[in-house]
């Protein structure tokens, strides 16, 4: 038995929340987390919606029924999507990798980049979208925020190192986030101090969630 590769293509969604056709002066990008889907996360930025910004939510590429159950899945059975899994991850990478950039590229087909300030927020597993998509891909961001999750283990910092110094780093959690504990954040501060990375850490009462008041203070 072999294994073999073709590549294809495929119709990926998004969702965007704010006037694309005018003159924002922030547009953000957002990858929700693991079992997520890209218009019931992007309800979560309805804080930010106050005709200044355009949020752009990209959804991950293979979707699938939520639940343990299995057979027959019925109208009212709740839908996820996953941005990668272990299996076959490095072709899964490049793929939502060159999603990201035709995705960037198209509405910057229409909005002007010089004129705005770009954000790439990725929540949970989105984070480690967005931190290889920026590193990696063709965009151009003045903002990353790691919300609920850390830079991914194996992203090579020594090679990332001065795209990631050249923008603003936020890395947020909730103090009652269970995926998150003490000893990740060491480990994560650590790495980025080793290679001269700067960085903010902002917390707030919760979970695994988004909150308004951080945002709001992220946005500016």
């Amino acid at each position: 038995m072999q294994e073999h590769e073709l590549s294809v293509g495929r119709t990926a969604r998004y969702y965007t929340l704010g006037d694309r056709g005018g003159a924002p002066q922030q547009v953000w990008f957002v990858c929700h987390g693991y079992g997520q889907l890209a218009g019931r996360f992007l309800r979560s930025f309805t804080a930010l919606d106050d005709g200044r910004r355009l949020i752009v939510a990209p959804e991950g590429l293979s979707r699938f029924y939520l639940g343990g159950s299995s057979g027959e899945h019925g109208p009212d059975a709740k839908v996820g999507a996953t941005w990668m899994t272990r299996e076959d991850r490095l072709s899964e990478i490049e793929d939502y990798v060159r999603y990201l950039n035709a995705l960037y590229a198209g509405i910057f087909g229409q909005v002007d980049r010089a004129a705005v300030k770009v954000v790439a927020l990725g929540f949970s597993q989105g984070a480690a979208t967005v931190a290889r998509w920026i590193t990696r891909g063709a965009v151009r961001a003045d903002q990353l925020v790691l919300w609920g999750e850390l830079l991914p283990p194996d992203l090579d910092l020594e090679a990332a190192k001065q795209t990631l110094r050249a923008l603003e780093l936020s890395i947020v959690y909730g103090r009652q986030d269970r995926f998150v504990t003490g000893e990740k954040i060491a480990e994560a501060e650590a790495r980025l101090w080793s290679h001269g990375i700067t960085y903010r850490l902002l917390t707030y009462d919760g979970g695994h969630e988004l909150d308004d008041g951080v945002l709001k203070e992220l946005a500016g």
